[in-house]
C-alpha cells in the first residue's frame, strides 16, 4: 500500500533527531497500553502483517501528529471490532456488555512479562528453488500493491546486488489477508547513489530485505 506510513527515504520531512532522550515510554498511559497489548487474548486469524495493514489504514494526520501508542490504541480498537470480538459502544465505554467472544481470558497482570517482543520465527520449509543467487543483479518491482507490502517505495526500480539468501519466510502480502505461504527472502545491496542523487560520489550502500516476488532481472 502506498500511503503516509512508507516514510523511508522520502524528504521534506527534516532529520531525524538522534540524540533525545531513550525512553521506552513518555507517559504512564503508553506502557498502559503496551500491557494491555501483551495481556490481550487475539482471534486465531490475526497476525503481525494485519496490524501493520490495519495501522496503515489511518488518516494520514492523525498518522503524523498522534504519537506511536495511541496509533497502536486505534489500530487495536479497529481490530477488535472488525472481528466482531468488541462492539464500538464497548470501547467508547470501556465496559464488556456481556456477550462471550469465543476468547480465552486475557493473562493477568503479573504473567505479562518485561514488556520485551515474544520471539517468534517466520522462516519456512520450502520445496522450491530460490530464483536469484548471491552477485546476482536485480531489480526491484516499479508497483506498489494495494493492502500491506514490504517493499519500500524508495527501492522500487532500482537496481541492486544479491548481498545474501536468508531462506524461505512467511510472505507479508499474503499474509496480511489471511494467507500463508513461504517466499524466498533476500538482502538486497544498493549504492545509496541509486537510491538517492544527492549521495553520488558516496562509498554508502544501503541493505534491504527484500521476498522474491518483489524483484525481477533487470
Amino acid at each position: 500500500m502506498d500511503g503516509i506510513h512508507d516514510l523511508g527515504g522520502r524528504e521534506g520531512f527534516g532529520p531525524i533527531d538522534r540524540h533525545g532522550e531513550d525512553l521506552a515510554f513518555h507517559a504512564p498511559w503508553e506502557a498502559r497500553v503496551m500491557g494491555m497489548v501483551r495481556a490481550m487474548s487475539r482471534p486465531g486469524d490475526w497476525s503481525i502483517d494485519w496490524f501493520r495493514h490495519c495501522r496503515e489504514l489511518i488518516d494520514p494526520i492523525d498518522y503524523l501528529t498522534r504519537p506511536y501508542y495511541d496509533q497502536w490504541l486505534q489500530t487495536y480498537g479497529a481490530m477488535l471490532v472488525n472481528s466482531g470480538t468488541v462492539t464500538v459502544d464497548e470501547l467508547a465505554s470501556g465496559k464488556s456488555d456481556g456477550r462471550d467472544a469465543g476468547l480465552a481470558r486475557p493473562v493477568s497482570p503479573d504473567s505479562v512479562g518485561d514488556g520485551k517482543a515474544a520471539l517468534l520465527r517466520f522462516d519456512r520449509p520450502y520445496d522450491g528453488a530460490p530464483e536469484f543467487a548471491v552477485g546476482d543483479a536485480v531489480r526491484a518491482v516499479r508497483h506498489g500493491v494495494p493492502g500491506h507490502t514490504r517493499l519500500p517505495a524508495y527501492a522500487r526500480g532500482r537496481r541492486g546486488t544479491v548481498h545474501a539468501y536468508r531462506g524461505a519466510h512467511v510472505f507479508p502480502d499474503a499474509k496480511a489477508v489471511g494467507e500463508e505461504r513461504a517466499e524466498p527472502l533476500y538482502t538486497v545491496a544498493y549504492d545509496a547513489a541509486e537510491l538517492w542523487a544527492e549521495a553520488a560520489g558516496r562509498r554508502d550502500r544501503v541493505y534491504v530485505d527484500l521476498w522474491e516476488s518483489y524483484l525481477e532481472r533487470p
